[in-house]
């Protein structure tokens, strides 16, 4: 069915650095322009992510490269966001947009990205005078933009709501299309979950021509399926980094080892123990502060290493006195 409208429906995707979109940036932008006139234009801009105070390309996450594929270095060519920003406003003026599950990520990283330009230009005029003129044009087109005004369509948002995320719609694909009896009581729940994954485990045993992926039998890879980053506590305030080290992932020092937040603001860990937290995240902060304690400790009262005694003596060029 062709859509009907009464203006221009512009949908985009973002491939992206990362997904933090306070200090990621956008790395390829795609437009798909529906017309009223049912013509549809496409435009796909390549870009190289830019920190603009920093003035240096934002580098691709491992993991967000490994999903896009691409990499720093294929887009040390490409224009900045700010340089591709006209064309951009072009394509946005006089349009709705849709997307799939844009709303949480695509749209907020698109809107950062903008305002990041914006923050660049009032900047650039302080900083330097005779570019005032250049700077003011492109805080004028930005002014044009406001995407809080735009109706916003997002395709994920009616595929679950049509198509439900639960049990009993899970119940319903795999088990043969019917209902189960009792259901949200706790007992049905659990055995339909078991059913549910016996079915999954009949349905994707064999690659099929759309779906060349299997589903193994054993509790080992079922569990990573869709797993996120693994948590130290159950809340995900505490996920393990490289080597496993604890690392903070919200907040002020979210990105920040545990070791190195306690090293330098030990102050934190009794904030956690005061805050309005989960008792489990307390426990897992408590008891990483308990382990860099009696490191500490362990430290101070073990002999000084070779190294360490050449370092002092470095520092104090072989005097004490």
């Amino acid at each position: 069915m062709e859509l009907n409208l009464e203006k221009p429906l512009l949908f985009f995707d973002i491939e992206s650095t990362g997904l933090n979109i306070a200090t990621d940036g956008i790395i390829e932008l795609s437009f798909v322009k529906a017309m009223p006139d049912h013509e549809v234009k496409i435009k796909t801009w390549k870009i190289k992510p830019w920190d603009y105070a920093k003035r240096a390309q934002i580098p691709i996450n491992p993991q967000a490269s490994e999903v896009n594929g691409v990499k720093d270095e294929d887009l040390l060519d490409c224009p900045k966001f700010i340089d591709v920003l006209p064309e951009v406003a072009e394509w946005l003026e006089g349009s709705d947009l849709a997307g799939f599950n844009s709303q949480k990520f695509d749209l907020p990283l698109l809107a950062e990205e903008i305002e990041r330009v914006r923050a660049y230009c009032i900047r650039r005029k302080e900083e330097k005078p005779e570019s005032a003129q250049k700077a003011d044009e492109m805080l004028s087109l930005i002014e044009k933009i406001d995407l809080h005004s735009c109706r916003m369509v997002d395709v994920q948002n009616i595929y679950h709501h049509f198509e439900p995320r639960n049990l009993r719609a899970a119940y319903r694909f795999y088990c043969g299309g019917r209902d189960f009896e009792n259901a949200h009581t706790a007992e049905a729940d659990t055995v339909a979950t078991m059913e549910v994954l016996k079915s999954q485990l009949d349905r994707y045993k064999e690659p099929t021509e759309y779906q060349q992926e299997v589903l193994h039998n054993d509790v080992e890879s079922l569990s990573k399926i869709g797993a996120r980053n693994r948590t130290v506590d159950f809340a995900g305030r505490l996920i393990y980094g490289e080597n496993d080290e604890p690392v903070i992932s919200f907040g002020k020092h979210k990105g920040k080892t545990a070791r190195e937040v306690w090293e330098n603001e030990p102050s934190y860990y009794a904030w956690i123990e005061g805050g309005d937290f989960t008792l489990d995240t307390k426990q897992q902060f408590a008891r990483l502060k308990a382990q860099f304690q009696k490191e500490h400790k362990e430290a101070l009262n073990r002999p000084a290493t070779d190294d360490e005694l050449k370092g002092l003596a470095s520092k104090f060029n072989g005097r004490l006195f």
